[in-house]
């Protein structure tokens, strides 16, 4: 709106300088009113530009932050790139948010399907919390988390909870989602809300980990309809 009214003035002034241009009785446009002209001018771009500038502080107060696996998982076969780590791409793609993925600092995940069960549900057991190999920089300045993980034994991997576990949630929003072999979202909500008790936990978008495989263009347009509820 402002952009508007400022140009509907420079036009106005443009309007009222050509009334003092030369008129055949010896009015001439001054260079002051040339620089007036000109300001008017810069004044209209200025406001672009801080548009443009807002449009991109509002898109980057979002950040998506996931845990995905490669290699054998249920259902797909070997797969290189993992179910959620497909969502979360559909979710960086529809809202511009920034990205943080989050890599073990020592990556003892196994390959293949059935040890891999076995590793998640040890971790389950012990209460673990494996280390994360980097940190998300600059967090307090997020109101929104969009947080994906696949469903390991009817929770989020133990993973998960370090991450929750090592910022302040206080005052943001967070989204979740996730990828499932049939389990739907598992009750992941509530598990997440009473980890970060200060944040409000939005409902889980709970994605059959086959169908970011197989149907890739039927989940985007669930993630859109999805996200666009959730405005």
């Amino acid at each position: 709106m402002k952009k508007v009214i400022a140009l509907l003035m420079a036009m106005v002034l443009l309007f009222a300088l050509a009334g003092c241009s030369d008129t055949g009785n010896g009015t001439v446009e001054s260079k002051t009113d040339v620089k007036e002209t000109a300001a008017v001018t810069e004044a209209v771009q200025t406001d672009e530009t801080a548009v443009s500038d807002d449009g991109e502080a509002e898109k980057t107060n979002a950040l998506v932050v996931y845990f995905s696996r490669t290699g054998e998982q249920y259902g797909v076969g070997v797969i290189d790139k993992g179910n959620t780590a497909i969502v979360a791409d559909m979710i960086v793609e529809e809202t511009g948010a920034d990205v943080f993925e989050i890599i073990p600092k020592e990556d003892n995940y196994p390959m293949t399907y059935k040890e891999l069960t076995d590793y998640a549900k040890e971790e389950q057991n012990n209460n673990a919390r494996p280390e994360i190999l980097d940190t998300v920089e600059n967090f307090d300045a997020y109101d929104t988390v969009y947080l994906g993980y696949p469903i390991w034994w009817g929770d989020l991997p133990m993973i998960c909870y370090t991450f929750l576990e090592s910022y302040d949630f206080t005052g943001k929003t967070v989204i979740p989602f996730c990828t499932h072999a049939g389990s739907g979202n598992a009750g992941t909500q509530s598990k997440i809300q009473t980890a970060i008790p200060n944040a409000e936990v939005k409902e889980v978008l709970a994605i059959a980990g086959t169908d970011t495989q197989n149907d890739p263009d039927s989940v985007k347009s669930t993630v859109t309809e999805w996200l666009d509820e959730m405005k």
